[in-house]
């Protein structure tokens, strides 16, 4: 590799979900092993890669309103290059570059390690290359990450979905279900929490049915409670799972297990059992409030979080309603509110009776009223109690009065906390007690209880960020797994 190869810079701009995010570790982790150097923030990357989303309808105005905006700066800077990768380059394919004649290279989600050698031949070939797979070609977390945080961590624990909603055009462009074997799964975790990292979070598009591949209904219980028996490891997170597959036993493994968080995210997406059938859904909102039911009698502390889609082809104003009730009864600390996004491509976008815009934009005003008066409600609750918070950066802006800094707490809620006469650092540990709740988040005014520093401070501090080789051999053998390591104490029960 050349000297100015080695020099050259990249910058990654990330859409969508935390997915996307963690594939973007990967993208970035790929690129520094290929010799290019992430650009500063007031830098014009030689590279710029667009790793993008394809779930609402308006992500493909704003990737080609940006490759847009982009088109004067390189044709200014002379060897720039442009690469889309994600979700909406596997739906567009060679479109983007129809659409954008200047993007050097487009790849989809299940060939994110083939973008060093793609920019290379785009470069040598001097046109563009479009590379789309119909199957995945290796398991992303075979590939290594540049890390974004020192103390926080996304682990891949499967890709793809073999659900079928009407309305997400996801599963046709992630693909079929495939699960990491768990002892790669484990490995990656002790990996990030050797670095020093504190807090993981378990990701899949439908994360708790994990183990379908390899046919252990009960494998994802089993993984968070594996995950608590790693020392040094104090969070565990997963997101999202589906309410079709959430088992008793994993409300036993969040309860039992002391690392794994009190805070569920659960997709509700209509509170009405006919539209729920229309989305293929595969519960009902009796099943639905069960769980909710259960997770709070084995941890009434817990913190529960949705997503909901308003204005589904046909719903009507009863409709609506069942969500609004559903939302009351369910008490959610926050949700995902999302008016209806008509992709084509799905059984949904050619369902008939799609409603004005009009009616669903007062439906969702009326929805997010209701939430936020109940996020405020239930964060009115917290005021007076001790909270121990993960000390973070980006997650709300420095108040140059108070200088407080901000955190999450174990039950995900924001937190905005004065120091004192501490100096926590990103990754430190503090307890505080929460002196004021606004509707979406709290505030610790008072000194803190107790400041804890730890390695992920310490890294944090000296600029440093987990770098992870990959880890595994690609995607799992035939057959089912090496069982998951035996744990003890009440997790074993």
């Amino acid at each position: 590799m050349s000297t100015a190869q080695v020099r050259k810079s990249f910058q990654i701009r990330t859409f969508g979900c935390q997915m996307n995010v963690h594939d973007s570790e990967r993208l970035a982790g790929l690129l520094e092993d290929a010799g290019y150097a992430r650009a500063t923030e007031d830098e014009q990357a030689d590279v710029v890669v667009f790793n993008t989303c394809a779930v609402r309808e308006n992500a493909d105005n704003k990737l080609y309103g940006t490759l847009g905006h982009l088109a004067p700066q390189k044709a200014a800077k002379p060897g720039m290059q442009i690469a889309v990768g994600g979700c909406l380059a596997q739906k567009d394919r060679s479109e983007i570059v129809r659409r954008a004649p200047w993007v050097d290279v487009v790849f989809g989600t299940h060939n994110i390690g083939s973008l060093p050698v793609l920019l290379e031949r785009a470069r040598h070939n001097s046109e563009a290359q479009v590379e789309i797979l119909d199957s995945l070609e290796t398991f992303p977390s075979a590939l290594p990450a540049a890390r974004d945080s020192a103390y926080s961590g996304w682990v891949s624990i499967s890709v793809g979905c073999n659900n079928t909603c009407t309305f997400c055009i996801v599963p046709s462009l992630r693909g079929k279900e495939k699960d990491r074997r768990p002892g790669d799964v484990l490995a990656e975790v002790q990996t990030l929490v050797d670095e020093g990292v504190l807090e993981v979070t378990l990701l899949g598009q439908n994360v708790n049915s994990y183990g379908v591949e390899f046919g252990d209904r009960l494998a994802f219980g089993k993984l968070l409670r594996a995950c608590g028996e790693i020392d040094g490891l104090e969070r565990v997170r997963f997101t999202s799972p589906h309410p079709k597959d959430f088992t008793d036993d994993v409300i036993a493994a969040m309860a039992e297990t002391p690392a794994v968080c009190h805070s569920l995210h659960m997709p509700l997406q209509s509170g009405s059992d006919r539209l729920l059938k229309a989305m293929r859904r595969s519960y009902r909102t009796e099943k639905y409030l069960g769980i909710i039911e259960k997770v709070r009698a084995a941890m009434p502390d817990a913190a529960i979080t949705t997503d909901i889609i308003v204005g589904f082809p046909g719903e009507t104003e009863e409709d609506f309603q069942g969500t609004l009730d559903v939302v009351r009864q369910a008490r959610f600390s926050s949700a995902f509110t999302f008016q209806y996004s008509k992709r084509p491509g799905t059984p949904a976008a050619d369902l008939p009776d799609q409603l004005p815009k009009a009616v669903v934009q007062e439906r969702f005003d009326r929805l997010v009223a209701l939430q936020n008066e109940m996020t405020h409600s239930l964060n009115i609750e917290q005021v007076g109690r001790t909270v121990e918070v993960l000390v973070a950066t980006g997650e709300g802006k420095r108040d140059a009065a108070t200088q407080r800094m901000s955190g999450r707490a174990r039950d995900g809620r924001l937190v905005h906390f004065t120091p004192g006469a501490t100096v926590p650092r990103p990754g430190d540990v503090v307890e505080t007690v929460v002196t004021y709740a606004a509707p979406h988040y709290l505030v610790a005014d008072g000194e803190p209880l107790t400041w804890r520093r730890t390695k992920a401070g310490d890294r944090s501090e000296a600029g440093i960020k987990p770098k992870t080789a990959g880890i595994g051999l690609g995607l799992p053998s035939f057959g089912a797994p090496a069982p998951l390591p035996a744990v003890s104490g009440c997790a074993a029960q």
